[in-house]
């Protein structure tokens, strides 16, 4: 039987069903955020600001973190009523999670691999408007917010050296299969499943993750083409 999200209840809106299943079958909280509206012109944020930096995909309320729920027939009618509406899970609670850049990110995947490591689900999801590419988030236990400067200090590396990050308490990640800005989505990369249900440590992560930003960041760094016309990327 497939155990992963978007398995079951086929013909129902795609976020309603992934949006249920992180609550039913990772009892992970969501919280509905806002969506990108079509129509004439280019699509935006339902927030109405045209200069939204997360357009689509923000909470929607100052109280969202209060809100959020891991109630299945709650979520439902949630997405029943917002099928548009991106899913947004709430970090510090459930997991945290460890942010990089996807380069970087994929060098540590490769790594990890080789060496036998156990991994968490691994989101990618479009980077900040005005920067290029993915980030990698990797679900890991609740808790490293809080450590990862002195984790990063034991390994040589000074506070805001590396590009990576940890959310934690009061922050969110932006979960498949919703909208970030009008041509991307957040995706997998390491989808949910049996296999991964019990999160990693951060400490068994952080060793090659330190290492593989590292070497992102001495990279030279290359001129972007400049582009064809006004608007294209």
């Amino acid at each position: 039987m497939d155990n992963t999200p978007g398995a079951r209840e086929q013909g129902l809106p795609p976020l309603l069903i992934e949006a249920v299943s992180y609550a039913e079958d990772r009892h992970w909280e969501v919280v509905p955020g806002a969506s990108l509206v079509d129509g004439d012109g280019p699509a935006h944020c339902s927030c109405g600001d045209l200069r939204c930096a997360l357009p689509g995909a923000h909470p929607t309320e100052e109280d969202w973190r209060r809100r959020a729920s891991a109630g299945p027939g709650v979520v439902r009618r949630w997405w029943t009523e917002r099928p548009e509406a991106s899913i947004l899970l709430p970090t510090g609670s459930s997991f945290d999670v460890l942010d990089v850049p996807e380069i970087a990110g994929c060098l540590a995947l490769a790594r990890m691999e080789r060496m036998g490591l156990q991994l968490g689900p691994v989101v990618a999801v479009p980077a900040a408007p005005g920067r290029a590419g993915l980030r990698l988030h990797f679900l890991v236990l609740p808790g490293v917010a809080a450590k990862l400067p002195e984790m990063l200090r034991k390994l040589g590396w000074a506070p805001g050296r590396l590009d990576l990050v940890a959310r934690g308490e009061g922050d969110f990640i932006v979960a498949p299969p919703s909208r970030v800005g009008p041509y991307s989505f957040a995706q997998w990369a390491r989808p949910p499943s049996a296999i991964n249900r019990w999160l990693p440590d951060a400490a068994e992560l952080i060793n090659p993750l330190a290492y593989a930003c590292g070497r992102d960041a001495s990279r030279p760094v290359r001129p972007q083409p400049r582009p064809v016309a006004a608007g294209l990327r």
